[in-house]
């Protein structure tokens, strides 16, 4: 029997997903398909039980759900439960929903394996504080950074996710314009780049040393990525690596295998 697996979003006909996961299969020969399902913006519970209805046995979430799913799904692992914010559904067997987060798994090994940056004893500023910068920061502080620091417009927002990860290294809460000093390395876990727009952070916490890292990804240079680069950035790169490396690890977790990811990083940038 042939497995099905999906990604749901709204929107989510562009989502790379599908070829991603159907390019891992194709490397272990699996059984499975992959598809992309538009869910309606109220309508999340009722979509998520037509999956199950339908024979799906893992979901993959985006934009705007990730943070809905966490409020749905009462059987977590312990990383998702922490960060507040789900990106891989497991059906098991029984029925009932497994929920996970491959999104900070998928970060760091991005930056440290395919581009070589170490985050040991770095100061990181990450902005944004909605659910794909809650799913980063657990694994981003298990890399022990001297400082990760929360930028978001609404600063009570950053701080209550600061208080849910002080025992887990040095984290602190900021605005975008009370942002001070310089960074080694600058995340930006906003949805503003879909818009066109730059969180509004000053150029100086850029500097000739600064990695600066948009977790969206385009064909073109994000807002974000041409922001940096008028800053004079060391490097500034998109989250399209960030975006297989999470999908290798929903694939390890549903099927039991670690895909090679650099062959489908390198499709799809050609």
């Amino acid at each position: 029997m042939t497995d099905k697996y999906a990604v749901i979003g709204n929107p989510v006909h562009h989502s790379k997903s599908p070829l991603i996961h159907q390019s891992f299969a194709k490397q272990y020969s699996q059984n499975m398909v992959y598809s992309a399902e538009l869910i309606p913006l109220n309508g999340l519970e009722e979509g998520l039980k037509n999956l199950q209805a339908l024979g799906f046995t893992g979901v993959n979430v985006t934009v705007p759900f990730k943070e809905e799913v966490w409020e749905l799904i009462e059987n977590k692992s312990e990383f998702s439960a922490l960060a507040g914010a789900v990106n891989t559904i497991t059906i098991q067997e029984d029925g009932t929903l497994y929920a996970d987060n491959t999104d900070g798994v998928g970060l760091c090994r991005d930056l440290t394996d395919n581009h070589g940056i170490q985050l040991n004893n770095k100061r990181i500023l990450l902005l944004g504080a909605g659910g794909a910068a809650r799913g980063v920061i657990q694994p981003l502080l298990e890399q022990g950074p001297a400082e990760l620091i929360i930028a978001n417009r609404t600063i009570s927002k950053a701080q209550n996710i600061v208080d849910n990860f002080t025992d887990f290294g040095n984290i602190s809460a900021t605005g975008f314009a009370a942002v001070a000093g310089n960074y080694d390395i600058i995340i930006n876990a906003t949805s503003a780049s879909l818009q066109g727009q730059v969180p509004p952070i000053p150029a100086t916490a850029v500097t000739h040393e600064t990695f600066c890292y948009d977790m969206m990804y385009s064909n073109e240079d994000t807002s974000f990525i041409q922001w940096a680069k008028k800053q004079h950035a060391f490097k500034s790169i998109d989250g399209l690596g960030m975006l297989v490396e999470q999908a290798a690890e929903a694939f390890r977790l549903w099927r039991g295998i670690k895909p090679e990811t650099q062959s489908v990083i390198k499709l799809l940038r050609t």
